[in-house]
């Protein structure tokens, strides 16, 4: 892992991006993308030979770092055996892939349906939530990300949502708990809890119970912050999805596969979903790929009736393989218990320290390597850094902490006015260390914009 300086080439790799390709959630030409030459682990290195700690896990999928040996070699196996085969037939590498899954999601979510990504398996789990009840309504919570495609962005409670915003997707927004950011004037957790359970079955009753369909929570949101919901929410909701004959759907794309020191986050609640949908770390994004893992009851609507959806990729032979050697990986080399660990002895109280060191730190939340650093401006009045969606001038203080982060060699996460500190669940006590230095000095640029 020694990154080779090349200039020349990098300059070629950013000018032939720069021509033709169309970045996502992007202004075109306002953007200046870093040209990446290698990957290994938990760091990545640029043309120029300088190499990044990655507290991003890219988008928070390569659970077990980049460019896993084993893994690696189970693609090129597969590649060699067989690259692809059409998803209606029975082959090895999807069989297993879906028998490790089901083996480890919560209850009797034993039927795996293979998609391409995240956002269609939200679009799969709405679907079959609809046609399982006959109901046309979903509720989902305003501070939550579920995918770029119509139906998940519609879902989706960011401003992401708002320019594809039909409003005739059939979505219901709610608030979900934030203590931090209350709606419901609360002061503890079990107030936070209680009142969030009371507005979420009210919104029921005034939208109609029979006409809700399903309910969609990210089990810990992830891109919308890390929020960790207070104990008894989860079950709540689940209590409420019964009394009304409501699916309940569990996003786990982010959260699931080790990410929160769990296989998945639901474990943490001991809650079980009617659906829950998976991607990013399933097998760290080596090649695409997501699902929705499916109760008995749901499944059981579909055993004489077809299921009026699929995919061309659906379970694609090189992205199964992955998935079976990541899962592998992950259970021999007790990367999901890396996570646990190093997430309550290192990460939870060196971030607590750090916010009793910088104002800029209005709080600290998070499990295993999951975790958010809420940046403000004020830590009594709890004003953002930076107003929400900031976009620009607005956005400096934002911008500059994140470049003073990679000047220190540290690749961070950020979105509106947080920091996630999301390394690779495989990430080691020396890199966590390194990686919490050079934030600590970049919050000290944060600092400079605090009253």
């Amino acid at each position: 892992m020694t990154p080779q300086p090349n200039p020349e080439a990098g300059a070629a790799v950013k000018a032939a991006d720069r021509d033709h390709v169309f970045h996502s959630w992007s202004a075109q030409e306002l953007i200046d993308p870093l040209a990446v030459a290698g990957a290994e682990g938990s760091y990545f290195w640029d043309y120029d030979g300088r190499r990044y700690l990655d507290f991003s896990s890219g988008l928070v999928y390569t659970n077990i770092g980049y460019q896993h040996p084993r893994v690696v070699a189970a693609i090129q196996e597969q590649a060699a055996k067989m690259t692809t085969f059409a998803p209606a037939f029975a082959i090895e590498a999807r069989s297993e892939a879906a028998r490790l899954i089901a083996e480890r999601t919560p209850g009797d979510l034993d039927k795996i349906f293979f998609t391409n990504g995240g956002a269609d398996a939200v679009e799969h789990a709405i679907r079959m939530a609809r046609l399982h009840t006959g109901r046309p309504k979903v509720l989902s919570a305003y501070r939550s990300y579920h995918g770029g495609t119509q139906q998940a962005v519609n879902i989706t409670g960011d401003p992401r949502r708002w320019a594809s915003d039909s409003g005739t997707a059939g979505v219901v927004h709610f608030w979900a708990p934030y203590l931090y950011r209350s709606r419901f004037y609360a002061e503890t957790e079990e107030q936070e809890c209680a009142r969030a359970l009371e507005h979420l079955e009210t919104t029921i009753a005034f939208e109609g119970p029979s006409t809700v369909a399903a309910i969609i929570l990210e089990t810990i949101p992830g891109t919308a912050g890390i929020m960790v919901p207070p104990p008894g929410y989860l079950a709540g909701v689940r209590e409420l999805c019964d009394k009304y004959g409501i699916v309940f759907v569990l996003d786990e794309v982010m959260a699931g596969f080790g990410r929160t020191g769990e296989w998945f986050a639901a474990d943490l609640f001991g809650v079980t979903p009617d659906l829950l949908t998976f991607a990013k770390g399933v097998n760290s994004g080596y090649v695409p790929l997501g699902g929705v893992a499916i109760s008995g009851a749901i499944a059981e609507t579909f055993g004489k009736r077809p299921y009026p959806g699929g995919l061309t990729y659906s379970g694609h032979p090189l992205a199964c393989a992955a998935a079976v050697e990541t899962i592998n990986v992950m259970a021999q080399e007790g990367v999901v218990e890396n996570a646990a660990r190093l997430g309550a002895s290192v990460v939870g109280p060196q971030l607590r320290a750090l916010a009793a060191r910088h104002p800029s730190v209005g709080e600290v939340r998070g499990v295993g390597m999951f975790w958010a650093l809420e940046l403000v401006r004020d830590r009594e009045t709890r004003e953002p850094l930076v107003p929400y969606n900031a976009a620009g001038e607005a956005n400096a203080p934002m911008a500059a902490f994140a470049a003073a982060a990679k000047d220190s060699g540290l690749w961070p996460f950020v979105n509106m006015n947080r920091t996630h500190v999301v390394p690779p669940c495989t990430v080691t006590e020396a890199e966590l260390k390194e990686g919490l230095a050079a934030l600590d000095a970049a919050l000290s640029v944060a600092d400079e914009y605090t009253q």
